[in-house]
This record gives C-alpha cells, sequence and structure tokens, in this order.
C-alpha cells in the first residue's frame, strides 16, 4: 500500500505542472474536434507512401504534385460538414496555396483545426521477435514549437504493434516501450501547446481471433493510459486515434460487424478514462464500405445500449487510405487539368467518400 500511495502522491504532482490557460486551450481544440458526426482527414502520408500512388498512375511524384493534390483535397467544397480537423505531414505545413497562404491557414479559414504528424522512424527493438518501436523523441520540443507557430494545433504519432499468439506478440517489452514513448510524446506535444492524439496500432494482418484482438488491445491500451497517467499527460487535452479491434484478415471465419462493434466497446469500457473525449479509428487497411459498416455498427450500438451513458466518448474517424485510395484511380479514368491532376472529379469523390464516414459516424448506414 504504501508503494501504491508513493506513485500516486507523485502524479498528483505532476497533475498541476500545466498551467491553467494552457490546459483551458488544449481542452478548447479537442472539443471542437471532437464533434459528433465529423472526424479527421488524415492527409500526413510522407513522401514514402504517396509518392508510389502517384507512380502508380503514371504520374510523376514531385514536391510540387504534392503541393496541387493537397491543395485539391484542403479546398473541395462541402469538405468541411465533415471534418473538424486535418493532419499534415511536416512538408505540407510549411507549404503554401496557389495564392500564396500557408496551408495551415487555409484550414484554420474554413474553420478546420490544422494539425501534424512529427517526422518519426521505425525500427526493430532488440530483445524481441522482430517487433519494432518508433524514434522521434529527440528534438520533439523544438519540432512542436515550430509546428504551433506555424498555425497546427494538434499532433499525432503511430505506434504499430502486431497481434500474433504463437510467437507471443505483442510482448510486454513492445507494448511498454511503444506506450512509454507515446506518453513521453504527449507530454512534449503539451507542454508546447499542441494536443497529442496518441496512436497505437494493433495492426490487422494475421489469424488471430476476435477474442485474442479483444485481449491484445486492453493490454496496449492499458499500459498507454497508465504510462500517460504516471507522467502527468493531462487527459482532457489529448485524444486517442486507435485500430478498430478486429480479427485478423487470415481469421476464419471473419466475425460480423455486431461481434466486432461489442468487442471495441468492451475494450473501451474496460480501459478507458471518460476524461479523453473522443476516439477517432483509423480504417486499418479495410475498405471504406467495411470501414464505415463497423463504425456505424459501433454508433449504432452504443445507441441501442445507453448512448453516452454507456460509452461516454465520440466515436469517430480518421481515415488515410479508404478515404484517398480511390482518388488516385481517377488519373487513370478522368481527364487532367492544367496542374496534371482531374481536380474536380477528385473533390466530388473525396467528398462523397467524407460522406459516407460523416453518415458512419452518426451510425446512420
Amino acid at each position: 500500500m504504501a508503494a501504491h500511495h508513493c506513485i500516486g502522491s507523485g502524479a498528483d504532482e505532476r497533475r498541476h505542472w500545466l498551467a491553467p490557460d494552457k490546459a483551458a486551450a488544449l481542452e478548447s481544440t479537442v472539443q471542437a474536434i471532437a464533434v459528433a458526426g465529423k472526424g479527421i482527414s488524415a492527409c500526413d502520408e510522407s513522401g514514402r507512401t504517396i509518392n508510389p500512388r502517384f507512380a502508380n498512375v503514371g504520374i510523376e511524384a514531385t514536391e510540387e504534385m504534392r503541393r496541387v493534390y493537397r491543395e485539391t483535397l484542403f479546398t473541395a467544397p462541402g469538405a468541411t460538414d465533415c471534418l473538424t480537423a486535418v493532419i499534415l505531414d511536416p512538408e505540407t505545413v510549411f507549404q503554401q496555396d496557389s495564392n500564396g497562404t500557408p496551408f495551415p491557414e487555409v484550414l484554420a479559414k474554413q474553420g478546420l483545426i490544422p494539425g501534424v504528424k512529427p517526422s518519426l522512424t521505425v525500427y526493430k527493438l532488440p530483445g524481441t521477435n522482430q517487433e519494432t518501436y518508433m524514434q522521434g523523441l529527440d528534438g520533439l520540443s523544438e519540432r512542436c514549437a515550430k509546428y504551433y507557430a506555424a498555425g497546427c494545433r494538434f499532433a499525432k504519432w503511430r505506434s504499430p504493434l502486431t497481434i500474433d499468439v504463437a510467437a507471443g506478440t505483442p510482448s510486454a517489452l513492445a507494448i511498454e516501450t511503444n506506450c512509454r514513448d507515446l506518453a513521453r510524446y504527449a507530454l512534449i506535444c503539451q507542454a508546447e501547446g499542441l494536443v497529442p492524439i496518441v496512436e497505437p496500432d494493433l495492426v490487422l494482418k494475421g489469424a488471430h481471433s476476435l477474442e485474442d484482438a479483444v485481449e491484445a488491445n486492453a493490454r496496449v491500451l492499458g499500459e498507454l493510459v497508465r504510462g500517460m497517467q504516471d507522467y502527468g499527460v493531462h487527459l482532457p487535452g489529448t485524444l486517442l486515434k486507435t485500430n478498430l479491434v478486429n480479427c485478423g484478415k487470415d481469421c476464419e471465419p471473419q466475425a460480423s460487424v455486431g461481434e466486432i462493434a461489442d468487442a471495441n466497446l468492451r475494450v473501451l469500457r474496460r480501459v478507458l478514462p471518460v476524461a479523453v473525449a473522443s476516439v477517432n479509428y483509423l480504417s486499418g487497411g479495410l475498405s471504406l464500405d467495411r470501414a464505415t459498416a463497423i463504425l456505424s455498427g459501433l454508433n449504432h450500438m452504443k445507441r441501442a445500449r445507453g448512448g453516452d451513458k454507456y460509452a461516454p466518448w465520440n466515436l469517430s474517424f480518421s481515415w488515410s487510405s479508404c478515404i484517398q485510395l480511390p482518388l488516385f484511380d481517377l488519373c487513370k479514368t478522368e481527364a487532367k487539368d492544367e496542374s496534371g491532376l482531374p481536380r474536380a472529379a477528385i473533390q466530388k469523390l473525396y467528398v462523397e467518400n467524407l460522406l459516407k464516414a460523416r453518415a458512419a459516424a452518426l451510425g446512420g448506414l
């Protein structure tokens, strides 16, 4: 009991490290993002990710082409009906639209909150079975200060983990390393005025069962919450972006939408404090139809079981590939304008996909 009391006292001492006005600013940003039926557009793909998408449709991937593509999305009519925020790659944070306006300002003028994915690198974690962790804490405070000055008000850090029951993953070492680094990242972000989105991602590859996923996700989120509390992270000024709890892609039979919705709600109720206002799920390689079906089923089940009294979190989306990959296919079939992209067609499909995501976030599909 004495040891437990000492740990608790230390947490109490750290609880007030954040000045009241800074805490209030973080909470204000969270509340502006955590709006029912609206989500976050993840436009933070690095060049390593987005360049092959251009190459696959016969377009040269230059910095200017990336800029034009981002501007096409950021100015799509109707997108603001579905979004509250946009995550940017560091390159995009410091780019401008065709009129010379910085992209964070372009978004802010539309009522969208700009955020950033700090530069990170994945490394193999020694002492594990080929598991990984992310490096990017060195110099993070200085980078966050620059992002804040450029207009960003939140950041996102993704830590991928794998489920393989036979191989013993995710291991205790991998969970602790990734989650404690996420907690340190969150602390640094808040010190610099940015709301941290913490993103543990248990990827869908493998043949694990839904119940295997429930237990692994509960272990990971439990360690993440514990780390943030130990370090004094201000939870009301934090957002969670995580994978949908789901069986592996090679699992047979696949779980139903209802089973997946129930699994996700069980995990959240087991480990996530109510102080975290919103859970914005990633798509994890799912198609738009499958991702929206699951998110809609999740919100429908939440409502049927008592709404916020049963699950007091906003349950929404922060999607990239399932929204955007179909946009690149248009480059094969639609006429391109002077920019080299079929911008009108891209904007139209982008908003159509976002409207599906909005409906899912409202449990209306």
